[in-house]
């Protein structure tokens, strides 16, 4: 029903930006909450930040301050817009999204119903 696709994933030295990208497709319409995670090997998936469909935003404490996420007027497409990066950010990202408002599913990984294939992103010392 929907497909979710992220780009923009690559190698970056300590202190650089990045942004990615989560393009949506088939019926989007359907779609009220679209988040970021992250995972290293033999990890649990990591929240990032979620963007609500009337446009609330959440991140995660500790990301406060570098990391921000966004979304185009249509709602098609998710940004996390990374600056400031350290080598500990170095993951798989995934976006993520749900039927569901971000309020209820509270960047829960179990509760999302639609997930990207994931990009790597590299953060060199």
């Amino acid at each position: 029903q929907v497909q979710l696709v992220e780009s923009g994933g690559g190698s970056v030295q300590t202190g650089g930006s990045l942004r990615l990208s989560c393009t949506s497709s088939g019926l989007t319409h359907l779609i009220n909450c679209k988040a970021w995670f992250r995972q290293t090997p033999g990890q649990e998936r990591e929240a990032l930040a979620s963007i609500d469909a009337d446009g609330s935003t959440t991140i995660a404490d500790s990301l406060k301050g570098r990391f921000n996420i966004s979304q185009d007027n249509a709602k098609v497409s998710a940004f996390l817009q990374m600056n400031n990066m350290k080598p500990e950010d170095t993951a798989v990202y995934y976006c993520a999204a749900d039927v569901q408002r971000c309020y209820f599913l509270k960047l829960s990984a179990r509760r999302f119903g639609y997930w990207g294939q994931g990009t790597q992103v590299t953060v060199s010392s």
